[in-house]
């Protein structure tokens, strides 16, 4: 059959070689076919395709939309995740913008890869989408679409992204999403919308929390804003810490001054920097104690809850006024209950709770209030010194303070004189042209500066007038300089364990 090694390579040698090797291949499959019953032909099929097919060595996790009839949350990671991580080779994008977003949402398109790195290794992310059916053999809905992100590596990388990377993307997503959250203000005057995205219940309504106020911004002195900051950060950072020594996770603040010293650009300046939602309550809107419980309750984790002017509630000053009161008057919130709040068994209804207080005189508050645990950090916000003031030059006039001749003699007269941030700030504003402005800020501080010098010889005819009992004229003055001081009140530093002067603030 076979020809003779004289003529093998000849062309009409290989021809007749072919030719009957063919016909014997055609004779044994239809003998196969014939007398091999066709589960055993597909199991020899199968068998030899296991032997001679190259394994791959790759895995390919898939990632859906949804994980049975709830939100797949390693999906939202990873829309999250990979948006950081799209670069200049991408071809195909997707762009969206809701009326509420400030920013622009970009995505991958179907199709489209990334390449991610991790721990030495690359992982490829590849999005993709299809008609979802819900029964074999029932016809597909109009519209549905079933979205995953597909996850290719190296099998033997498979437990360490099951493991760490995917615990990464999850972590990393969730940073992503608190830099992009839009922080909200809450308030029970505020009615409730169905366009409100906010958690929270009761009857709270909420807005955006558009301040612009930054710890950068704010005209503060840098070490006491150093130190505000780093006891946020070690707040956020302590959960375990808390939990190991029993204290409910919250952390109390006292901001306590004269008016216009910036107490509540100091309250936004935290929310932003923390991304907390903002709770404004009144106390003087809350009914009793069983009002306030209910209200507390319905605020949301992460959030600061804010107490403006708490000197101004009666109920809060004095624990034995209340007593007396107690059986005569049910119907009110008392100081017992808002210290059962603060440090109390209801105290621990939430976690990453931030409570501020702010007052604009300290000394009224009942000493209850003040000690650790129920405002651990008292700031005193008074009046504006040169540093503070360069900030506020650089704000309002985008100068540097040290490169213009008039700052320093401001710097120093603003040292030297009781004025507030707020003062200077409208002073700021009164014309675009920086040397005008600051000529009238050189004019409003010089007469501020004469303005007190008055009001503390006032004051100090008051004490002369008290000891010799003179004419009515200068009781009269002594009454005028007691008013002027009493104005002047809440300069005091508080006892609590922790206490940051902000004088320049």
């Amino acid at each position: 059959m076979f020809p003779s090694s004289d003529n093998s390579f000849s062309p009409s040698s290989l021809f007749s070689a072919y030719a009957s090797l063919t016909g014997f291949l055609m004779l044994f499959r239809s003998m196969l076919h014939d007398f091999v019953p066709e589960q055993l032909r597909t199991y020899f099929s199968r068998l030899l395709d296991r032997f001679f097919t190259p394994k791959s060595k790759t895995l390919t996790v898939i990632i859906d939309e949804n994980f049975g009839s709830n939100r797949n949350q390693v999906f939202d990671a990873a829309e999250l995740y990979l948006r950081s991580k799209i670069g200049p080779e991408t071809e195909r994008l997707r762009v969206g913008k809701t009326p509420k977003q400030k920013h622009f949402t970009i995505s991958i398109e179907k199709g489209e890869e990334i390449v991610d790195s991790f721990e030495g290794s690359q992982v490829r992310w590849s999005y993709g989408q299809s008609e979802n059916e819900k029964d074999k053999g029932e016809q597909v809905r109009q519209g549905e679409v079933k979205r995953y992100y597909e996850l290719t590596f190296e099998k033997k990388l498979r437990d360490k992204v099951t493991g760490s990377y995917l615990s990464r993307v999850v972590a990393e997503s969730e940073e992503i999403k608190r830099s992009l959250r839009v922080v909200k203000l809450y308030s029970q005057d505020v009615y409730v919308t169905d366009d409100d995205d906010g958690c929270a219940g009761g009857n709270w309504g909420c807005i955006s929390l558009e301040h612009p106020s930054t710890f950068e911004t704010l005209a503060m002195d840098p070490d006491a804003k150093k130190k505000i900051t780093d006891d946020l950060d070690r707040f956020l950072k302590r959960r375990e810490f808390y939990k190991r020594v029993g204290k409910a996770w919250k952390r109390g603040y006292l901001l306590y001054g004269p008016p216009g010293t910036g107490k509540s650009s100091l309250i936004a300046a935290m929310a932003n920097y923390l991304k907390f939602d903002v709770f404004d309550l009144e106390l003087s809107s809350i009914y009793d104690n069983g009002e306030l419980k209910r209200v507390l309750l319905s605020t949301t984790n992460r959030s600061i809850l804010v107490i403006e002017d708490i000197d101004c509630s009666a109920e809060v000053r004095d624990r034995e006024a209340e007593d007396q009161e107690s059986k005569k008057d049910k119907g009110r919130v008392t100081l017992s209950g808002i210290l059962n709040f603060i440090d109390g068994l209801w105290s621990s209804f939430g976690d990453e709770r931030i409570i501020v207080f702010t007052t604009n005189h300290k000394e009224r508050l009942d000493p209850a209030l003040l000690r650790p645990g129920r405002m651990d950090m008292h700031i005193n916000m008074s009046y504006c010194t040169g540093l503070g003031f360069r900030t506020l030059v650089s704000n309002y006039l985008g100068l540097d303070g040290l490169n213009h001749p008039l700052c320093e003699e401001i710097e120093r007269l603003v040292d030297s004189t009781e004025v507030t941030p707020a003062e200077l700030a409208e002073e700021l504003m009164q014309d675009d042209d920086a040397d005008v402005v600051l000529r009238g800020v050189v004019s409003f501080v010089e007469k501020r500066k004469v303005e007190r010098s008055k009001a503390k010889e006032t004051v100090s005819n008051c004490n002369v007038v008290s000891k010799t009992d003179d004419d009515d004229e200068k009781q009269s003055g002594c009454t005028n300089g007691m008013r002027n001081r009493r104005k002047q009140g809440g300069k005091r530093k508080g006892r609590g364990i922790r206490n940051v002067s902000a004088r320049n603030y």
